[in-house]
């Protein structure tokens, strides 16, 4: 029986497949001004990949930012839940899930079969997000798949006060006038990032092992600067993008 899982995220859209135990592939896109449309365009991309189409699935389960917007899916399902089986199917050791994706930040306690025990979730604000990222990369002139690389050759991290982006930002344009480096500056923005995101896993008592999920997870400055502030190592797979896709493809194949 394969099944699909879809997240619409509100930066990419992402797509797995899932027959039995094994991962039949995934797919990352830019998810663009239409949700649906970013759907339909993973999906069937996958599909096509894999010499599919949509007969050949039983049951797809949407999650994600713009999960809704997936009227083809059978069922939806949140972000939560979904991570929290991506990483379980990815890794059954796992205990902990940090997710950072575009819109929101997430920590997830689990237990040893995959289920939620306790989460905390920022989704009132940018800070600690991979928009919050892509504002300050904007605003430093540097790709944002270079920061973590840029981030990792600071010699002495300025110091991000303000946890709102927009201020944030602002502190971010007057060190870039004061002439202080652009890694040291990066450095501070993943540092003050990540305090936001330990944050959360305080609150829900995260503990180890700890995967790290979501597309930030690719950024190596925002990861070591998280672990530093958990004091415990990141498990980062390389489906981090895609862990939602593929617990939404777990829990279909599991309601289907």
């Amino acid at each position: 029986m394969i099944c699909a899982g879809i997240d619409i995220g509100s930066i990419t859209a992402k797509a797995a497949l899932i027959n039995g135990k094994d991962l039949l592939g995934t797919l990352v896109i830019p998810t663009g001004y239409h949700h649906l449309n970013a759907g339909i365009r993973v999906f069937d991309t996958l599909l096509q990949q894999n010499g599919l189409s949509r007969t050949d699935i039983s049951f797809v389960v949407s999650t994600g930012y713009g999960r809704a917007s997936v009227d083809f899916a059978d069922k939806t399902m949140t972000e939560i839940l979904c991570h929290g089986a991506g990483a379980h199917f990815l890794n059954p050791d796992i205990r902990g899930v940090i997710d950072v994706g575009g819109q929101d930040s997430k920590a997830i306690l689990l237990d040893d079969q995959g289920r939620v025990e306790n989460f905390a979730m920022n989704d009132k604000c940018a800070a600690g997000t991979g928009r919050f990222l892509e504002v300050m990369a904007r605003a430093l002139e540097v790709a944002l798949d270079q920061m973590g690389e840029v981030g990792q050759k600071a010699d002495n991290p300025s110091k991000i006060s303000s946890i709102c982006t927009v201020f944030a930002e602002s502190e971010v344009i007057s060190m870039i006038a004061r002439q202080e480096k652009r890694e040291n500056i990066i450095a501070g923005i993943h540092d003050a990032a990540a305090a936001r995101v330990a944050n959360l896993a305080a609150k829900i008592r995260i503990r180890g092992p700890v995967m790290m999920t979501g597309g930030v997870a690719k950024n190596s400055g925002m990861a070591a600067a998280l672990e530093k502030r958990l004091k415990l190592p990141l498990i980062i797979e390389s489906f981090s993008q895609e862990t939602g896709a593929i617990g939404a493809a777990v829990l279909a194949a599991g309601t289907g």
